[in-house]
C-alpha cells in the first residue's frame, strides 16, 4: 500500500514538472515569437537564426535547470516595467518625473548600481557564513548572488532599448565596449557559479569566486565614474555584425567559467594548506573536501575551454569577413591563442598523466592571470585592430 502511493506520489511529480516544462516552453516561443513580430523587420537571416537558436537554448536550459525559469520571469517583469516607463522625445531619452522605480530601480545605470552592491554584499555574507556556520546567512548569500544577476540582466536589456531610444544608428546589444564586456562577465560568472553551488551544495565556496566578481565590481565602478563608460556610444564599423551576437557571450562564459575555475584553486590550496597544519582544522571541515574542488576545477576548465574554443572560431570567421582574414596575429589574437593554449595543456596533462590537486590548482590560478591579461592587459598596453577596446 505504501509502496502504491509513493509511486502514485512520483507519477504526480513527473507529471508536475511536465505540465512546468510545457508552459515554460510556451512562454519563451510567445516571447520569441513577439520579438520578431516586432523587430523581425530589422533582422537579417542570420539574426532570426541567433533568435531561433536562442529559445530553443533557453527552453533546453530551463528544463535543464528549473531555477533558470523563475530568475527569467522576474527579468522579464521588470524590464517590461523598465520600458513602459520610458518617454521618448526625439532624440533624447527622457524618463516620466513621478516614475521612481525606473530612475532608481531599473533604469540600466540604476540596475548595473543594485547589481554592483548586491555582488559586494554578497561577498561578505558568504564568509561571514562561513565563519560563523549559519545556513540562514549562506541562502542570505546566495539570494543576493541570484539578485545581483537578475539586475545585472534586467540592465543590459534596458540598456540595448536605451541605445535605440537616444539615436537608431547607436542601436546594439550591450556587449561592445569594454564597460558592456565588464557588466557581461559579472552577470555569467555569478550564473556559472549559482548553478554549481545548486548542484553540488558548495556554498562554502561562494565567498572565494565573489572575490574576483567584486574585483570585477570595482574596476566597473572606477571605470564609470572616472572615464564616464557608461555613456553610450555608437558602435566602429567593425562591430556592426550579427558575429558579435554570438562571439562575445560565448568567449565570456569561457572567461568567467575560468575565474570560477582559478578561485576553486585558491580555496583548494587554502584548504589544503590548513589540513596539513592540522587536520581537525575548523575552516577545513566548512569547505567541500579537496577531491569535490579537485572535480569543479575540472568541470570549470572544461566547460570555460569548450567555449572559449568556439568564440575562437566564431572570431576568426568574423575577423574574414570584416578584415579579409581569419587570423592576423593581432595581440588579442595571439593572447587569446595564448590563453588556448594554457587550458588546453592543463586538461591534456589531467587526462593523460592523471595529475590533481596542489599543482593543478596552482596552474589553474595562474591561469586566471593570463586570462587577465588577455581580457584586460592587451587593451590597456597593446593596440592593434581591437583597438577599440581601449580603457
Amino acid at each position: 500500500m505504501q509502496t502504491n502511493t509513493y509511486m502514485d506520489d512520483l507519477q504526480e511529480e513527473k507529471k508536475s514538472f511536465s505540465l512546468r516544462d510545457i508552459a515554460w516552453a510556451i512562454f519563451v516561443i510567445l516571447g520569441s515569437f513577439y520579438a520578431w513580430i516586432q523587430y523581425g523587420q530589422l533582422m537579417d537571416t542570420f539574426e532570426i537564426g541567433i533568435l531561433i537558436g536562442s529559445a530553443i537554448g533557453l527552453i533546453w536550459l530551463g528544463r535543464f535547470w528549473p531555477s533558470l525559469q523563475s530568475l527569467t520571469l522576474w527579468v522579464t517583469g521588470l524590464t517590461l516595467l523598465a520600458l513602459w516607463t520610458y518617454q521618448n522625445h526625439g532624440n533624447v531619452i527622457t524618463a516620466n518625473e513621478q516614475a521612481f522605480f525606473l530612475k532608481f530601480l531599473v533604469s540600466s545605470q540604476s540596475a548595473f548600481m543594485w547589481m554592483s552592491a548586491l555582488f559586494v554584499l554578497a561577498t561578505l555574507t558568504y564568509f561571514f557564513a562561513l565563519y560563523n556556520k549559519s545556513e540562514f546567512t549562506g541562502k542570505t548569500a546566495t539570494t543576493f548572488v541570484w539578485a545581483g544577476v537578475m539586475f545585472g540582466l534586467v540592465g543590459m536589456m534596458v540598456r540595448w532599448r536605451e541605445s535605440y531610444i537616444i539615436n537608431f544608428d547607436y542601436g546594439h546589444i550591450p556587449v561592445s565596449s569594454l564597460y558592456e564586456v565588464f557588466v557581461l562577465f559579472i552577470v555569467l560568472t555569478g550564473l556559472i557559479y549559482l548553478f554549481y553551488e545548486q548542484k553540488y551544495k558548495t556554498r562554502a565556496l561562494g565567498g572565494f569566486v565573489m572575490l574576483v566578481i567584486s574585483a570585477a565590481v570595482a574596476f566597473l565602478l572606477w571605470y564609470t565614474f572616472d572615464r564616464g563608460a557608461h555613456v553610450i556610444q555608437p558602435l566602429v564599423p567593425a562591430l556592426k555584425s550579427y558575429w558579435m551576437k554570438i562571439h562575445v557571450p560565448a568567449n565570456f562564459i569561457g572567461y568567467g567559467a575560468f575565474s570560477i575555475a582559478a578561485m576553486i584553486g585558491v580555496a583548494y590550496l587554502l584548504t589544503d594548506k590548513m589540513l596539513k597544519r592540522n587536520p581537525d582544522s575548523a575552516f577545513a571541515s566548512k569547505m567541500p573536501s579537496l577531491e569535490t574542488m579537485d572535480d569543479l576545477m575540472y568541470k570549470t576548465i572544461s566547460l570555460g575551454f569548450a567555449f572559449f574554443t568556439i568564440a575562437t572560431v566564431l572570431g576568426a570567421m568574423w575577423a574574414a569577413e570584416a578584415w579579409g582574414g581569419y587570423w592576423s596575429w593581432d595581440p588579442k589574437e595571439t593572447w587569446a591563442l595564448i590563453v588556448w593554449l594554457n587550458y588546453a595543456a592543463w586538461l591534456h596533462i589531467r587526462m593523460s598523466k592523471g595529475w590533481r590537486g596542489t599543482p593543478m590548482a596552482w596552474w589553474a590560478f595562474i591561469g586566471l592571470l593570463i586570462t587577465t591579461f588577455a581580457f584586460l592587459g592587451v587593451n590597456m598596453f597593446l593596440s592593434g585592430l581591437h583597438s577599440y577596446g581601449e580603457l
